[in-house]
């Protein structure tokens, strides 16, 4: 029997004989064991193993498949810096403006008023073409990046209006008072908290909006032998005055910011003449001509540029060229083809500003300009260079460029981002001119004295 049994056994296949097993095993469960404890051991048993090997497989499918960042839903990270930081870095989104400035803050002085807000009273102070100093300082103080923990900054903001209550003698602007007047701001801030010292100043902002911007004149040849006052050699100077060529007044940390024109006088211009109307002037000019160039100063204005111009186009039609300015100025500029960008007593002039917010094409005619925000704005792509010497040559030039390129070029002037960044909001707007000089400020982060001491822990 027993013998029979063992060659049924073995005749029998695998399954069976584990078949058999289990029979077994529940055979002897009834006579030994309780049936429904058994069960429940069994399942329990079961469940386990299925868990355990549902685990190990969902383990290695992840691990095989990578995820497609596109996938990725906002709705199943959560709401956090950091979870935000991680989504845009996933889908390859553009920078976010927390990370086009990399986090900085900016501290602003609280000076007592006759450095600033006294002059306020004087409604031209925050509208005329130097204005900047007063929009910058507004924008900052109603901006996220302003800290009022001093500690925790990484800039710090000085401001002093010192093109707002300048004089004239003579009949020529006088900011003879700005250097004193900086060396008291810094000498209170130095007084009051350790900054300034900490750093020689290296991290402190200050704004120069006027001819020749940290020499702090505005005639030239002074300005050149004055050059950079000494106490602000290792500032930052956010200065309307720039040249691609080595200049004293340009010897310090500087950052090209344009001038001031004013949002809602444009606003107001463009909803009587909108960019995309009939423009019926082709070349404009307002504002000052000499007819003799050497003026009572004994110096040549526009180094001749604009008596050139004058005497040149003056009985040409097609050019519209007056010597005063008036209040319908910037309808005159709405209306034109291009707006003529001679220099003045310095190579920079606010028609770069008024004619590109007013949708006519800049004709920038001053050798060895450094235009503001060139990351932001493509000026090559959106405006005209013309030599000081090929003055006489200019009717040519834009005859040429009306028959070839002009709508192209009209089209990127006319591109909204591109008039955003050369206007002074307030409160600042991302991209506009104030988001640019923290954009600006964001590259010179190595000077920031809370970051070095970081890395270097």
């Amino acid at each position: 029997m027993e013998r029979t049994m063992n060659i049924l056994a073995s005749k029998t296949p695998y399954r069976s004989r584990g078949f058999c097993v289990r029979i077994r095993f529940l055979h002897n469960t009834r006579h030994g064991r309780n049936p429904e404890k058994s069960f429940c051991y069994i399942s329990f048993k079961w469940v386990l193993w299925f868990s355990l090997a549902f685990y190990l497989f969902s383990s290695f499918f992840i691990t095989q498949t990578k995820p497609t960042p596109t996938f990725i839903s906002k709705a199943t990270v959560f709401p956090s810096k950091a979870s935000r930081a991680l989504i845009e870095e996933l889908t390859l989104k553009p920078k976010s403006p927390e990370g086009l400035l990399k986090g900085m803050k900016v501290y602003i002085y609280d000076l007592p008023s006759e450095y600033n807000s006294y002059w306020l009273s004087n409604e031209r102070c925050s509208n005329h073409l130097f204005a900047s100093e007063v929009a910058i300082h507004k924008a900052l103080m109603n901006s996220d990046v302003r800290t009022l923990d001093p500690w925790d900054a990484d800039f710090f903001f000085v401001p002093v209006y010192v093109s707002c209550n300048f004089s004239r003698v003579n009949g020529f602007p006088d900011i003879g008072h700005a250097r004193p007047l900086l060396a008291s701001a810094v000498q209170h801030i130095s007084s009051q908290l350790p900054f300034w010292k900490r750093s020689l100043g290296s991290d402190h902002i200050f704004v120069a909006s006027h001819d020749f911007g940290s020499c702090f004149h505005t005639m030239e040849d002074m300005a050149m032998a004055d050059s950079v006052p000494e106490f602000l050699r290792n500032s930052i100077i956010l200065q309307t005055f720039g040249v691609n060529y080595k200049h004293p007044c340009q010897e310090v940390e500087n950052v090209v910011i344009p001038p001031y024109v004013s949002p809602e006088n444009v606003r107001s211009t463009l909803e009587k003449s909108p960019l995309t109307g009939r423009r019926k002037i082709f070349a404009f000019f307002r504002g000052k001509i000499e007819v003799h160039p050497k003026n009572i100063s004994g110096r040549f204005y526009s180094k001749r540029v604009r008596t050139m111009i004058l005497q040149k186009y003056g009985n040409n039609r097609r050019f519209y060229l007056r010597r005063h300015r008036l209040a319908g100025y910037q309808l005159e500029i709405a209306n034109s083809i291009f707006c003529l960008a001679p220099l003045g007593w310095a190579p920079w002039s606010p028609r770069l500003v008024e004619s590109v917010v007013l949708g006519s094409v800049p004709v920038i005619i001053s050798d060895g300009i450094r235009l503001p925000f060139p990351s932001a704005i493509p000026w090559a792509e959106i405006s005209l260079t013309v030599a000081e010497k090929d003055v006489k040559k200019l009717g040519k030039i834009l005859e040429h460029v009306a028959a070839t390129n002009l709508t192209t070029i009209q089209k990127n002037l006319w591109d909204p981002n591109v008039r955003k960044a050369l206007l002074f909001n307030n409160p600042m707007g991302e991209g506009d001119a104030t988001f640019q000089v923290l954009v600006a400020l964001s590259e010179k982060l190595d000077r920031s004295h809370k970051r070095s001491k970081v890395s270097s822990q």
